[in-house]
């Protein structure tokens, strides 16, 4: 990523370096909201915002490696390491070296954490209730976020 500060200056009629002229606050601060709203919904499961995450890339694929897992949310393997631990030392997964190669952790789900699936099934359309807009409206939205961090991850 260059640190070069001489890049393009907004067109905005205001004072670019305003905290409420910032892309990227705007995006910090709502992700702040989104995580609060979640949070009452995650405690009944019991479960943390990341774990949640992490629970949700099992659900879809369950068997995958500590690798793919960060890969799939944009982590450091490193730093998944004690949310993995955690949701095992809970019974929700366990983990185990690939016989192939013991560098290699894979994750599985426990019948426990196979079953939270179910429990967690509501929590989606409460966000989307939450947020008092369309799941049409939420889908676009969703997909400029997507198409903007497809751009960025090409920066860095």
């Amino acid at each position: 990523m260059s640190t070069d500060t001489s890049c393009t200056t907004p067109t905005a009629s205001s004072d670019p370096l305003l905290l409420d002229n910032q892309l990227c606050f705007a995006l910090y601060s709502t992700s702040l909201m989104m995580t609060k709203v979640y949070k009452p919904l995650l405690q009944a499961l019991g479960l943390t915002y990341p774990q949640y995450l992490t629970m949700l890339v099992l659900w879809e694929r369950d068997g995958l490696t500590v690798g793919e897992i960060s890969n799939k949310l944009l982590t450091d393997p490193g730093s998944l390491t004690p949310l993995l631990k955690r949701l095992e030392s809970e019974g929700l997964l366990s983990r185990t070296r690939s016989k192939e190669d013991e560098r290699v952790v894979l994750v599985n789900l426990t019948e426990a954490g196979r079953g939270l699936k179910a429990k967690a099934q509501s929590v989606p359309g409460c966000i989307v209730e939450a947020t008092g807009t369309g799941i049409d409206e939420l889908r676009a939205l969703q997909e400029e976020l997507l198409d903007l961090r497809k751009r960025l991850q090409g920066k860095v």
